[in-house]
């Protein structure tokens, strides 16, 4: 609350000495040459795709339960978007289904957009090795090894509510390769300020990124808890590539109830439980089943339970009790 009061009084709280701190403090915790910070994911997207420099309809493969708002920035770039079902244990899209998604459409996919769902991150190195541009969105997963992957041509980190680390709006973009750095500077050096993360967002970035390692261990107590009592249920969870690298960015888990049954039985807890799945574009109904159906089935059955750092011990005691008792 300091940070962002401080930067309101401020002759200029638009884009300023705090953005350019907060990109300083960025590029010191994700060790990365040099970045963007702007005022939405959606532009971050959009610079990236652009940059890449695609001819009209080139194809770019995505998963089904990437954010909506990427088939808006698809759309506006007219890019084809080639949608890619996931597995159903894990809600990332995988080599597997990647490669089926490339055999289906012709002709052959220019990019991949790897969304790290849920803070799960895919494997990367393996799809690399179709050789298509790469680009990272870790906003669900930031502190996954410290930092983003960072093996794709670009890598972007929202800063949006649902994001792990949150400004109230705005996204870091980063480009891995020195070519891609270049490319980044340039762009940068000509946006118009309406681009720009204003100081009031950045001011709030700054804190999260100094309080993402104690955030994110309260997170990991959570999940712990959480988890002992989700054993003891007949619902599934997802399961990390590797248990003590994922970051708990939500605790989730594929119901073998109805949906409706267990929200009804959360409310009269007095507990919001949230579809996993509902900003997603098969969530959202912007694909179809018949294209993706594990992702469909997981947007019909994925519930999300509250995971916040400052949940008090009350308040976690009252979800694990619940998780047990699902129906």
């Amino acid at each position: 609350m300091d940070a962002v009061l401080t930067a309101m009084v401020e002759d200029k709280i638009g884009p300023g000495e705090q953005s350019q701190f907060l990109i300083q403090v960025a590029k010191e915790s994700l060790g990365f040459d040099n970045c963007l910070a702007l005022r939405s994911p959606v532009f971050a997207l959009f610079l990236a795709l652009k940059s890449l420099n695609f001819e009209d309809g080139a194809g770019v493969v995505l998963s089904a339960l990437s954010p909506r708002y990427y088939i808006r920035v698809l759309e506006d770039l007219r890019l084809r978007p080639i949608y890619c079902d996931v597995s159903a244990s894990f809600p990332c899209i995988d080599r597997e289904t990647l490669e089926y998604a490339c055999k289906r459409e012709e002709p052959l996919p220019k990019c991949i957009l790897l969304h790290h769902t849920l803070g799960f991150v895919p494997d990367i190195a393996s799809i690399l090795q179709v050789g298509l541009p790469v680009i990272e969105d870790c906003s669900q997963s930031y502190g996954t090894a410290g930092k983003p992957a960072s093996l794709g041509t670009f890598t972007l980190l929202g800063l949006e509510e649902r994001d792990m680390l949150t400004s109230g709006g705005g996204a870091l973009l980063y480009g891995v390769n020195p070519r891609d750095v270049s490319v980044l500077q340039n762009r940068g050096g000509d946006l118009p300020p309406e681009y720009g993360i204003p100081d009031m967002n950045a001011a709030m970035a700054v804190v999260q990124f100094r309080e993402g390692a104690k955030n994110l261990e309260k997170r990991k107590e959570i999940a712990r808890i959480y988890t002992q009592s989700a054993l003891r249920t007949r619902h599934k969870r997802f399961i990390p590539k590797d248990e003590e690298s994922y970051n708990n960015y939500a605790f989730s888990l594929i119901l073998e109830t109805g949906m409706k049954e267990v929200k009804t039985y959360a409310k009269r807890k007095d507990i919001v439980v949230v579809s996993a799945f509902d900003g997603t574009l098969m969530g959202s109904g912007m694909v179809e089943p018949i294209l993706c159906p594990e992702s469909y089935s997981l947007s019909l059955r994925t519930v999300l339970f509250p995971l916040y750092p400052r949940l008090g011990a009350a308040d976690i005691e009252k979800v694990a009790k619940l998780i047990v008792s699902l129906p």
